[in-house]
This record gives C-alpha cells, sequence and structure tokens, in this order.
C-alpha cells in the first residue's frame, strides 16, 4: 500500500507540473492557429484581374514570360501587390468577340476587369458604332455585376478617312465618362513616346509592326501598370 501511495503521490506530482505548463501550451497552440488563419485569410484576400483583350494581351509572338500580362503580374508583384492576372486575351478578337465570350471570361468571378479591345475592329475597319455599342454592353454588364473596370484604347489611324478616325477616338472617353470607367487612351502610347524619343521603333516592334516585342511591352507596363493599381483600390473590400 505503501508503494502504491508513493506512487500515486509521484505521479500526482508530475500531472500538478504538467497543469502548470497546460494553459502556457494552450496559449501557444492557439497563436499558431490564429497565425495560420491569418495566412489563410490574407491569400484568400488576393484579388483577381482579368485582362480580356486581343492578340495584343495574349502576347502573340512572344516567348513564354515576355508578354503583357506575364510581365503585368512582374511588376505587380514588384509593387507588393496581392493579386493574379489572368490573360483572357484571344488573338484575332474584336469587339463583337469579347462580348460574345463574355460570360465564359466572368464564369471565375473576377474582382475587376481590363477591358482592352478595338485593335482588330480598327484592322478590319470594322463601324466605329458597332465597337462602341459593343464595348458599351461590356462596361453594362461589369456594372451590373459590380466589378470594376479599365478601358484601354488605341488610336485610329487616318486611312479610313476623319470621320472614322474621329468617331474611333471618341468612343473610348466617351464610355469611360458614361461608365465612370477608369481609362488608359492609347495602350501604344509609350512605344510611339520612345519612338519620338530617337528610339527604332522596330527596336520596340516584331517584325509585322503591330504587336510590341518584349522590350516593347515593358514601356507598355510602365504605364499601364499604375493604372491598374488604380483599379485595384476601386474594388470593394
Amino acid at each position: 500500500m505503501k508503494s502504491i501511495l508513493c506512487n500515486a503521490s509521484s505521479g500526482y506530482g508530475v500531472a500538478r507540473r504538467a497543469g502548470k505548463r497546460l494553459p502556457a501550451l494552450i496559449f501557444m497552440l492557439f497563436a499558431a492557429a490564429v497565425a495560420v488563419s491569418a495566412a489563410s485569410g490574407a491569400r484568400a484576400r488576393d484579388l483577381t484581374v482579368t485582362a480580356l483583350g486581343d492578340s495584343l494581351t495574349a502576347g502573340y509572338g512572344l516567348e513564354q514570360g515576355q508578354g503583357l500580362v506575364p510581365q503585368l503580374q512582374a511588376w505587380l508583384d514588384a509593387q507588393g501587390r496581392a493579386v493574379r492576372v489572368v490573360n483572357a486575351g484571344v488573338s484575332g478578337d474584336t469587339t463583337s468577340g469579347g462580348l460574345q465570350r463574355l460570360d465564359w471570361v466572368l464564369a471565375d468571378r473576377p474582382d475587376a476587369m481590363i477591358v482592352a479591345l478595338g485593335g482588330n475592329d480598327l484592322l478590319r475597319g470594322i463601324d466605329p458604332a458597332l465597337s462602341r455599342a459593343n464595348l458599351d454592353a461590356i462596361l453594362t454588364r461589369l456594372e451590373a455585376e459590380g466589378i470594376p473596370a479599365l478601358l484601354v484604347g488605341l488610336p485610329a489611324p487616318g486611312n479610313y478617312g476623319p470621320a472614322f478616325q474621329s468617331a474611333f477616338a471618341a468612343l473610348f472617353p466617351d464610355l469611360a465618362a458614361a461608365h465612370d470607367t477608369l481609362l488608359l487612351p492609347d495602350l501604344l502610347a509609350p512605344i510611339a513616346a520612345a519612338r519620338d524619343a530617337g528610339t527604332p521603333v522596330t527596336d520596340l516592334m516584331q517584325g509585322d509592326m503591330i504587336h510590341p516585342n518584349a522590350r516593347g511591352v515593358a514601356l507598355v507596363v510602365q504605364a499601364l501598370g499604375p493604372q491598374v493599381e488604380t483599379l485595384l483600390d476601386r474594388v470593394a473590400p
């Protein structure tokens, strides 16, 4: 009996010492759980921006990692932005094509969208009124879905005549104002500025002189990136 009591007493002493350490252990486990939960919450709050566009968005003619979307992703990463940029660019797409696949693009529920369509409308000489109607429908849908947008335009060349040029140039600022949408008037303006400053355009464009090369895309992203940051700031918390 004595040995049993002694053993019981000894065991009780160990239990008491463990009991004293238990609150501290529970606190440590709780703190670790909170840290994991916080990290998971931060990941859950990462935003998604979808770039709806044509070959300029898709990265036509460029190696993997050199296109507009991956370079924009790298730029935003460097700014410390917790965002994923999704490439919804389709080479050859018009504003009509972008509108037709909008349901598919929205199925992933992006937090914000870059709308960069119109270049192929220009190349095909499509009536600017149709381009305007298509972009208006896209922006109207995004408004209804509560998705902030950045509208990206292009300048119209003069080869279709002054009336076409004027009508096409007006549709981007008009739509941005009507929908309270952010606007980047000319995606390729940084390349034109570099050309005007003396950089050979062949250093910035691919051989077709329509699509930027990797260096040209980098210039475009330097101007586009801050606009995308402003777009992210419009996302509802």
